[in-house]
């Protein structure tokens, strides 16, 4: 389906599920340390989402079996939480999302593991989420998918990153993945313009090496072909007459 302008009632329930999210990845930072596995994350979130009455809105999502997605170094999407434990330095992403009142919000964000003194890392990550307020600061009533997307190429690109093409944003809000497809690189004034009271998840995704990525040996991650690092960051913004309320911000 095509995202739908929200009416006032959604939009409440989306700000509520919004900062629901936001609070829960904000307290993974925490979490997320030497030697925490991806189950204990995922736990640790059920936990979370049963004191706050809410939903995981990944988990039986195409089949994908837990609450959230957690992807370690060449892994850009879509991991499943596992019992590897995290290591100094990992580049781990934490995506994720929160049903309220039938009404869904989106995010993702990737950290280091303990921090990491490696500069290209810090390089890949401080970049990639230059580019995802690049591409919100486009946004507007009236606004062409073609603007968001060529905006966040244009940070990814002028620092050397690959700009994986094979995923992209989209829009949100009744369902998790609606249309239309928001990519991550793209021509300025070309595509679908967007209107206000819409909402869509900007997600910039990039790798230290090639864009071209492949399936995982388990069936639901997609890591980088040349095996790369990779970051992935997110929001879901709500398409105001001026600007962007982002929704997954606390």
């Amino acid at each position: 389906m095509f995202t739908r302008i929200k009416t006032p009632n959604e939009i409440e329930a989306m700000r509520t599920s919004g900062k629901m999210l936001a609070s829960i990845l904000k307290k993974i930072k925490h979490e997320a340390v030497v030697g925490a596995t991806g189950k204990d994350i995922a736990q640790f979130v059920r936990g979370e989402l049963k004191a706050l009455d809410a939903k995981a809105s990944f988990l039986g999502q195409y089949g994908f079996p837990d609450v959230i997605c957690i992807s370690v170094n060449d892994e850009v999407v879509h991991g499943v939480p596992n019992n590897t434990p995290f290591k100094k330095g990992d580049l781990v992403s934490f995506d994720f999302g929160v049903t309220f009142n039938g009404m869904i919000t989106d995010s993702a964000f990737t950290m280091a593991i303990e921090g990491t003194d490696d500069k290209e890392a810090q390089r890949l990550l401080k970049t990639t989420e230059e580019s995802l307020y690049a591409g919100i600061n486009q946004v507007h009533n009236g606004v062409r998918v073609g603007d968001i997307a060529s905006a966040v190429q244009k940070v990814l690109e002028h620092q050397h990153l690959g700009v994986v093409r094979d995923l992209v944003g989209h829009g949100v809000g009744h369902q998790v993945h609606e249309d239309p497809n928001i990519p991550n690189y793209g021509v300025s004034g070309t595509g679908v313009a967007l209107k206000e009271g819409m909402t869509i998840a900007i997600e910039p995704m990039a790798t230290l090496g090639s864009y071209q990525v492949k399936p995982g040996t388990d069936n639901w991650a997609i890591r980088t072909a040349d095996g790369s690092l990779s970051a992935h960051f997110e929001h879901t913004v709500l398409i105001t007459a001026k600007g962007a309320e982002i929704l997954t911000a606390l």
